[in-house]
């Protein structure tokens, strides 16, 4: 059983399953990259684990404790954490005071967070008091992020990290996937730039039609044919 673990989920809206029998792991200080088309039920597994959306089948561990059927809050207590890709800031707040909000289930310490995450996101410390729907695309991305970091997780899902980002943001946006994990934090990562994030990814899977297609090392799916002819552009 791996630091995360899901087995066998089955989950979705209304009375149809989007995931048919999903399982992965994150391992401990890993970073893994989940690849498919869209529609895939990508975005969905993250949900899932996250306390979203309820299993109807299945089970997903956390720290070797089972955590599906927990609320979103005891699971981000527990040092799980999420960054959708919409709706991941308060645009009518500061930057600032969404740091606060995303501190909301620390009982102290929360101040010195805010120093750390500033220390990772020198440009949020220029712009604290700044209402963040002024901010931009790679400026809200950086503040979701910082959001999560508050809580100080042991896992970190993002959801799109890169969507709608200029090339010479998404690499800093990669960089920075990089130095949060370099801090011993795991990542479990959806991503379209399929190529960028499988080439800084331990391990990849690959999700078609709700179900697992394929896995293995970020190296490996990266030189697969099919890989590169499918997802990478030949």
């Amino acid at each position: 059983m791996g630091f995360l673990s899901a087995l066998a989920v089955f989950s979705g809206y209304g009375e149809k399953d989007i995931l048919q029998g999903v399982s992965i792991r994150v391992d401990s200080s890993e970073i893994v990259t989940m690849i498919g088309p869209n529609g895939a039920g990508k975005s969905t597994f993250l949900k899932t684990i996250a306390g979203l959306i309820k299993p109807r089948r299945g089970a997903i561990h956390f720290l070797r404790e089972p955590i599906h059927g927990l609320r979103p809050s005891e699971i981000t207590r527990r040092g799980l954490c999420y960054v959708p890709q919409e709706e991941n800031i308060f645009p009518s707040l500061s930057v600032e005071e969404n740091l606060e909000m995303g501190a909301y289930v620390l009982q102290k310490g929360w101040p010195q967070r805010r120093q750390e995450v500033f220390g990772r996101f020198p440009i949020l410390e220029k712009r604290k008091g700044v209402r963040a729907g002024a901010l931009s695309g790679g400026e809200r991305q950086m503040l979701a992020m910082g959001m999560a970091l508050m809580v100080e997780p042991k896992l970190l899902m993002l959801d799109e990290p890169s969507a709608g980002l200029a090339p010479s943001l998404v690499d800093t946006i990669f960089q920075k996937v990089l130095e949060i994990n370099g801090q011993g934090i795991a990542i479990l990562m959806v991503e379209q730039n399929a190529r960028e994030s499988l080439q800084l990814s331990h391990r990849g899977y690959v999700m078609v039609m709700g179900k697992n297609r394929m896995e293995g090392s970020g190296k490996e799916l990266i030189t697969n044919p099919e890989i590169r002819e499918t997802f990478l552009g030949g």
